[in-house]
């Protein structure tokens, strides 16, 4: 079995895939003071709830968007599975070439998206991923990371609105029935929830002006589900995009040891 985890801000996504298909996969969270102990021993927890034997993990790979967390991993990897596992990046073959002016800039989450989305979609695509920042990735024609744009999360900017505003109290995430609230609950909501949706539709459009692509937009992320429901410019959601790609990447370099 292959065990594929993504390291963000926010989350770290684990999944088990057995074969082509993914077994099982979890979402815990971040926590830069755990120990590769700590983390060992959950991952070991996760893994027993759902009858998976830690003795059947082949293979790991990683992508991390937090450094400081990333020999951690790698420890506990070592530790907790006796493997050595690929981390994306310098070293690993992608598959697909990076029109960044320092591609040693674009985060591994982001080239891992632009992967997956490639090998089921073909170019050219736009893929929005809503995580701690919500990005937008331009794939083209040609299949070449071709850059793209990075917003606040629509959790930072929750988080930034309750902190700065004493008089407004936490609500849920949801839609509410109507854009004009008649209560502070229903107005916070559709403040959140309509306005991330014209900032996502407006920076796909631009993206697709600029660009003069009709590319297809795949959306991914904790979010993503509730923010397509009523943006007029995602075609799809594809929940587990990163791990797929953290898979494809894995099958590239097969093989490979990195140092």
């Amino acid at each position: 079995m292959l065990f594929v985890i993504d390291i963000g801000n926010t989350n770290i996504v684990l999944g088990v895939y057995k074969g082509d298909d993914l077994f099982k996969n979890w979402r815990i969270e971040t926590k830069k003071g755990r120990t590769s102990d700590e983390y060992g021993i959950l991952v070991r927890e996760l893994l027993t709830f759902s009858s998976i034997d830690s003795e059947e993990i082949s293979d790991i790979i990683i992508s991390s968007v937090v450094p400081p967390l990333e020999s951690t991993i790698i420890e506990m990897a070592d530790k907790y599975f006796n493997i050595k596992p690929l981390m994306v990046g310098p070293g690993l073959k992608s598959g697909i070439s990076i029109l960044y002016e320092n591609p040693k800039e674009v985060g591994a989450d982001r080239i891992v998206n632009a992967v997956a989305a490639l090998k089921r979609y073909g170019g050219p695509l736009i893929v929005v991923d809503f995580g701690t920042a919500t990005t937008f990735d331009l794939i083209t024609e040609k299949g070449e990371y071709g850059g793209g744009v990075i917003a606040p999360g629509i959790g930072i900017s929750v988080e930034a609105l309750f902190q700065r505003a004493s008089k407004l109290t936490r609500v849920d995430l949801v839609k509410p029935k109507n854009v004009i609230g008649r209560n502070t609950v229903n107005s916070i909501q559709s403040g959140i929830i309509f306005g991330y949706v014209g900032l996502v539709d407006g920076i796909v459009k631009k993206m697709k002006e600029e660009s003069r692509v009709s590319a297809r937009v795949i959306a991914t992320g904790g979010h993503a589900g509730l923010i397509a429901e009523e943006s007029s410019e995602i075609d799809e959601v594809v929940e587990n995009l990163t791990l797929e790609g953290l898979k494809i990447i894995y099958e590239t370099n097969r093989g490979t040891i990195v140092d």
